[in-house]
């Protein structure tokens, strides 16, 4: 029998796992919720960053490990597990006699999609998107449902690229999702079910990207329309009513709507309405030594022309 601590480690804490035997030192907090604890850990074998997950209830967390090992197995058969994208160790750890379970993933450092997009300019949600749909596509594959979808569980890395983080509202596909944030769950708005499947996460796909461009008429509607009068038309509204989303307003209400025949369907016809590729953190004019040999050129075809004027002018 697991038993669990809810009780914050401290800094310089040495984690060893009891079957593997893998050790981490805890360097700080990353976070708290109701499944358990996140903590920045370096490896003593490699001496890398880990995110570290030590859970307040075994049966929540052995939930999430088993999604963990079936993601990085289908990752691995398809040839794009590098870089343990998913899980990295799993175990248990002793203390004054508690047996505390305990998963380590890739440590994902960078900012959250709505801090980007604050950063970045607006324009960027295409191709950020379009990095979320990817990682939805993967895990609709291997039949699992994220579950709880929105913009503080995508991050975009550093080197520019899309990440999701917190596996906890994960759930198999088929099977009634046990963590969910009711903005963005389809039974709050009565366009479905709350049993996992591909619509339902880009059903939250759709919500994130309306509050993330009309938070304030997403609210407005929360709080004055009457929930049995609540629906997902209010969302189609919302889309309308929202300038930046015009772009991408026929997307967004199939999504709510739920007339994507798959998520790969779905992938598609974001990268075609937004014309978006592989995310840059550069922006469109590129990195900055593509700059310096773009200018370089420039200054070099103007000292040209410049060069042939004179010398055509000393020769008349």
């Amino acid at each position: 029998m697991s038993i669990s601590t809810n009780s914050e480690l401290p800094p310089g804490t040495m984690i060893s796992g009891r079957t593997r035997g893998q050790q981490y030192m805890i360097q700080r907090v990353l976070g708290t919720g109701t499944n358990g604890t996140v903590y920045l850990v370096s490896a003593l074998a490699n001496g890398n960053l880990y995110a570290l997950k030590m859970g307040a209830y075994n049966r929540t967390l052995q939930a999430e490990i088993k999604l963990l090992f079936s993601l990085h197995k289908h990752w691995k058969e398809t040839g794009k597990n590098q870089v343990n994208r998913y899980l990295y160790d799993a175990d248990d750890y002793e203390e004054d006699g508690l047996i505390i379970p305990f998963y380590v993933m890739k440590y994902v450092k960078g900012q959250t999609l709505s801090n980007f997009l604050r950063s970045k300019g607006s324009e960027h949600i295409g191709k950020a998107g379009l990095g979320v749909l990817e990682i939805l596509r993967d895990l609709h594959e291997a039949d699992w449902v994220f579950g709880d979808l929105k913009a503080e569980h995508v991050i975009i890395t550093d080197e520019g690229q899309v990440e999701l983080i917190d596996y906890g509202g994960a759930s198999q596909a088929g099977r009634s999702l046990h963590q969910f944030t009711e903005w963005y769950d389809r039974k709050f708005w009565k366009a479905g079910s709350r049993t996992g499947d591909y619509a339902y996460d880009l059903f939250a796909f759709a919500v994130m990207c309306i509050k993330l461009f009309n938070e304030p008429g997403l609210q407005k509607v929360i709080v004055t329309q009457l929930p049995q009068i609540r629906s997902s038309a209010d969302l189609v509204t919302l889309v309308d009513q929202t300038p930046r989303l015009k772009r991408y307003a026929p997307w967004l209400k199939r999504a709510l709507r739920g007339e994507f025949d798959s998520t790969g369907e779905a992938y598609h016809a974001w990268k075609a309405v937004s014309g978006s590729g592989v995310l840059n953190r550069y922006g469109d004019n590129g990195d900055p030594v593509t700059r310096r040999l773009k200018n370089a050129l420039i200054w070099s075809i103007i000292i040209l022309g410049i060069t042939l004027l004179i010398a055509l002018f000393f020769t008349k």
